[in-house]
């Protein structure tokens, strides 16, 4: 049987009308109309009025840590629940992730938490620098609570939307709701640019500034001159090209992630101790879901002797689902269970770390068949 992947790229021919141009044109370095493009395309579908694209998501978190100032000895608010690069970019920039633990409904950032964590931080005189609000799987946070806490300590917001191309919070796109925001098109994205990134802020200042660190802090001179320290994070006008006729089917994608999450909520729901979620919106919210995931029941402390066999661990069901030649994964491990973070702050921890020991990502791919939803759901029957 053909491999059902977990989010594979998804192309049209959209594409090649803008790669083709760009090799006709021989522009294929980190500069070119293509980059042009997508950045205001961008602009367009999020109405943020500055996008710098580059080469990773992550390289948009390092980019706008540096703009918010956080530098050496700082302290980030994170949240645990994310993957590892929201946090990676405070480790390069000399600062200390904070983390904090999620809430049960969107599976983001406990607002609560977050509170806790301030306070303490300020007690110990270390006022964080910056928070790093993420839309998990592209679940919208819910923004209302978070934000509030953020403006009334004056905390700086960095909002990791890699996840959440094509989602709304109360009607308005995410990735607009911080200083700076960003988004990822890895080659399991929603939109993809086989990797890449971007970086959105409404200050024209910030936009300024980023687009100067990402191309190797090139001072205004005839020869090379450099002040500071730059990186070489700029797109190529090729994949910025791929991204451009991507743009043109995201609502599309978004529609199939869609469909393709209410098929499994509907079609999984009777499967014992299975639940397809995080399975409620937000009100007037928009989820692109992005992956579709399911959280096993909690299996039993200690089960009679006597009683049928509990049900599978998540582990056991993936390696099941392996036998079918069909991938799923994890949900990310909290950060604060890494190894790499071991001795950072963290602020709760029960609701993520419960998530992680129960839950399941499935095949979400918009090119999926019902064939290949079907297939699935068979050899999740198999062993449930």
């Amino acid at each position: 049987m053909d491999r059902i992947y977990l989010s594979p790229p998804h192309l049209g021919r959209h594409e090649l009308n803008y790669l083709h141009k760009a090799v006709e044109d021989n522009w294929v370095a980190p500069a070119g109309p293509n980059i042009t493009g997508f950045e205001a395309d961008l602009c367009a579908f999020t109405g943020v009025g500055h996008a710098v694209a580059l080469t990773s998501g992550t390289a948009a978190i390092h980019l706008g840590l540096l703009l918010l100032g956080v530098g050496p000895g700082d302290e980030v608010l994170c949240p645990s629940f994310t993957f590892v690069a929201t946090a990676n970019p405070i480790l390069y920039c000399g600062a200390t992730p904070v983390f904090v633990d999620s809430e049960a409904d969107t599976w983001n950032m406990c607002s609560e938490r977050l509170r806790e964590a301030v306070e303490d931080r300020i007690r110990q005189g270390k006022k964080p620098k910056a928070l790093i609000l993420v839309h998990l799987y592209g679940m919208p946070a819910k923004l209302d609570e978070l934000l509030a806490v953020a403006h009334e300590f004056e905390l700086p917001v960095l909002e990791d939307a890699a996840e959440a191309l094509g989602s709304r919070f109360r009607g308005q796109p995410l990735g607009s709701f911080g200083q700076v925001s960003v988004f990822s098109f890895n080659g399991n994205k929603i939109l993809t640019t086989s990797g890449g990134g971007a970086l959105l802020t409404p200050d024209a200042n910030l936009a300024r500034q980023a687009r100067f660190l990402a191309t190797q802090a090139k001072d205004p001179a005839p020869y090379y001159q450099h002040s500071q320290v730059g990186y070489n994070y700029r797109l190529s006008n090729l994949l910025a090209g791929i991204g451009r006729g991507q743009m043109e089917l995201l609502e599309d994608r978004v529609k199939r992630r869609r469909e393709i999450f209410t098929w499994y909520h509907e079609n999984l729901f009777n499967l014992p101790g299975l639940a397809v979620a995080p399975a409620i919106e937000l009100a007037g919210s928009r989820s692109n879901r992005w992956l579709t995931t399911v959280l096993l029941g909690p299996a039993p402390q200690a089960p009679p002797t006597d009683s049928p066999t509990p049900p599978p661990t998540p582990e056991a069901l993936r390696q099941h689902l392996e036998t079918r030649n069909i991938e799923s994964r994890p949900l990310w491990k909290p950060l604060h269970l890494q190894p790499l973070f071991a001795q950072a702050p963290m602020y709760g921890g029960a609701v993520c770390e419960d998530l992680f020991a129960r839950g399941l990502c499935l095949p979400s791919g918009t090119a999926m068949t019902d064939d290949d939803l079907k297939r699935v759901a068979r050899a999740l029957r198999e062993e449930l």
